[in-house]
């Protein structure tokens, strides 16, 4: 007869096999684009300088991944990255990232430098969210949401906008930071600049 101990620890070694089984989830990116048709033809050349949006800290460390892997796309279309005193254009960044619990409800804000949010998810995969030891149940997600709008540095015209989300569990290799800003800002500039006011989604590779 298994002595309860034994049948205590059986049971936990079983949750944890369980927990690391249970497959990760990435669901796709769901992308949403707007443009001043007029000014398509200043899209994707000239120089230009990325930045915090409005109320952002412009000094955010957990930030800069998401502002770097929007220069990178942007150049891929056609930009030269420049100082902001150089530039012809500006790309405003605004992130926000939610910690959603298993019952699919959202709580804690995370900090990626938008002003008034709080906790912090961690650079690394699953770090700063609880483990599930639940015996393969649903696990605890990452919601990212991000906005980039393109604006004529003169002017403050804004001649493009885009914002984009997804999922990921916390258990999925795009719960770390710098895959998650790369994956999510691939998709936003996939096939720059879209169609005005169209919704799409892209799959993200695993």
């Amino acid at each position: 007869m298994r002595t309860l101990p034994a049948a205590i620890a059986a049971a936990a070694a079983l949750a944890t096999l369980s927990a690391c089984t249970t497959p990760a989830v990435t669901s796709p990116v769901e992308v949403t684009r707007f443009l001043d048709p007029a000014a398509q033809t200043r899209l994707g050349q000239g120089t230009i300088f990325v930045e915090s949006a409005p109320g952002a800290e412009s000094d955010s460390l957990a930030l800069a991944p998401y502002k770097q892997a929007i220069a990178r796309e942007l150049e891929e279309i056609g930009y030269r990255e420049a100082s902001r005193a150089a530039a012809t254009q500006v790309a405003q960044v605004r992130v926000e990232r939610f910690v959603s619990g298993r019952n699919g409800r959202e709580r804690s804000p995370v900090n990626v430098g938008v002003g008034g949010s709080t906790g912090s998810y961690g650079s690394g995969v699953g770090l700063g969210v609880g483990i599930n030891l639940g015996g393969g149940g649903p696990r605890e997600m990452l919601d990212t949401r991000i906005g980039v709008m393109i604006k004529d540095k003169e002017s403050g015209a804004t001649l493009w906008e885009g914002r984009a989300q997804f999922s990921v569990s916390d258990n999925s290799p795009y719960a770390d930071t710098t895959a998650n800003a790369s994956a999510i800002a691939d998709a936003l500039f996939r096939g720059f600049p879209g169609n005005n006011g169209e919704t799409i989604e892209v799959r993200v590779s695993e």
